[in-house]
């Protein structure tokens, strides 16, 4: 991979604003936060160059770690977990993919985790935004309830560095592409790699 890592979120910034993923107006959010700006992660890696710089950004992001697996909240991780997995297959260093539910399925194998996940592996938790944490904390907890040890957490957006902050608290180790200023505003914060 020739850009860097900060390139590549640079580039996913400039495609966000490009693809209407970043909306300004009055806006609430799942967590019932009123905000003055919207990103709408599934626009931008749903999008064919997009879920590649995604695929790119959390790939390298994951490369040089023990994680086997990677995976997050349905719907907004799917995307990127996707990507990641295609990216990690075509660099040669597979990383497989799941996805966890909101809740088991109330039919079937009544799973609350989907792919091929096994008990006890390394794994990443990614997700497009971090607001409050909620969806990220739930993903966790599946997943460390069937054995799995949580390496590492990374979003394409941290509001406000509120990720940053939680997770340390809990003992994780967190990484944003890009966080949000307290005037709005998006700066990159990839760290460089």
């Amino acid at each position: 991979m020739s850009d860097s890592l900060r390139d590549i979120a640079s580039r996913m910034l400039e495609l966000a604003e490009e693809r209407g993923a970043l909306l300004r107006g009055d806006f609430t959010l799942s967590s019932g936060i009123k905000s003055k700006y919207y990103f709408d992660g599934r626009r931008l890696t749903l999008d064919p160059e997009g879920a590649m710089l995604a695929g790119k950004a959390f790939y390298r992001l994951l490369h040089n770690t023990n994680v086997v697996a990677v995976g997050g909240p349905t719907l907004a991780a799917d995307p990127i977990v996707t990507a990641v997995a295609l990216t990690s297959y075509i660099e040669g260093r597979p990383i497989s993919g799941f996805i966890v539910r909101k809740e088991s399925k109330g039919h079937g194998t009544q799973k609350l985790i989907e792919g091929p996940l096994i008990g006890k592996s390394p794994v990443a938790i990614v997700d497009d935004t971090c607001t409050t944490g909620g969806s990220l904390l739930m993903a966790i907890k599946a997943v460390e309830d069937i054995g799995c040890t949580v390496e590492k957490i990374s979003v394409i957006l941290d509001r406000d560095g509120s990720g940053r902050e939680l997770f340390a608290q809990r003992g994780y180790h967190f990484e944003a592409l890009l966080e949000t200023t307290s005037d709005g505003g998006i700066k990159i914060v990839a760290p460089c790699a």
